[in-house]
C-alpha cells in the first residue's frame, strides 16, 4: 500500500501552480463555450424579434396576405406572440397588433439579451482564470 501511494506522488507534478494550470485551462475553454453560447442565444432572440417586427410592419402597410413570404411570416410571428395575443383589445386592428406584437418583440429581445449578457459573463470569468498569471 505503501509503495502505491510513493508511485502516486511520483506522478502527480510537482511544479508550483501545475495544478492551477490545469483548472484555468479547462476554465478558459467553458468561457469559450459560454461566449459562444451567448452569441447564439443573442442571435435567435434578434431572428425572433425581427420576425415579429416584419409581421408589425406587414400589418400596418397591409401587405399582401396571400403573399407566400407575408404568409410565412405572419404564421410564424403569430405562433411566437401566443402568450401576448389579445393581451390589450383595442378597437383599431393595426394599433392593437402594433402593441402586442410590439410588446411581445421586446420582451424576447430583453429576455434573450438578459440570458446572453450572464452567459458572456460566466464566460469572461472563464477568460480570466485562464489568463491570470500562476507563479
Amino acid at each position: 500500500m505503501a509503495f502505491a501511494l510513493r508511485r502516486r506522488d511520483r506522478d502527480v507534478d510537482d511544479r508550483p501552480g501545475a495544478g492551477t494550470r490545469a483548472t484555468a485551462a479547462t476554465a478558459g475553454a467553458a468561457g469559450g463555450l459560454l461566449i459562444t453560447l451567448a452569441r447564439i442565444v443573442r442571435l435567435v432572440a434578434f431572428v425572433v424579434a425581427a420576425i415579429i417586427v416584419a409581421a408589425i410592419l406587414f400589418v400596418v402597410f397591409e401587405a399582401n396576405p396571400s403573399n407566400g413570404i407575408v404568409e410565412t411570416i405572419s404564421d410564424w410571428a403569430r405562433w411566437l406572440i401566443g402568450p401576448f395575443e389579445n393581451l390589450f383589445n383595442i378597437s383599431n386592428r393595426k394599433t392593437e397588433v402594433a402593441v402586442n406584437y410590439g410588446l411581445a418583440a421586446l420582451v424576447y429581445f430583453v429576455v434573450g439579451a438578459l440570458i446572453a449578457r450572464f452567459l458572456a459573463r460566466g464566460g469572461l470569468a472563464g477568460y480570466r482564470a485562464r489568463n491570470r498569471r500562476v507563479p
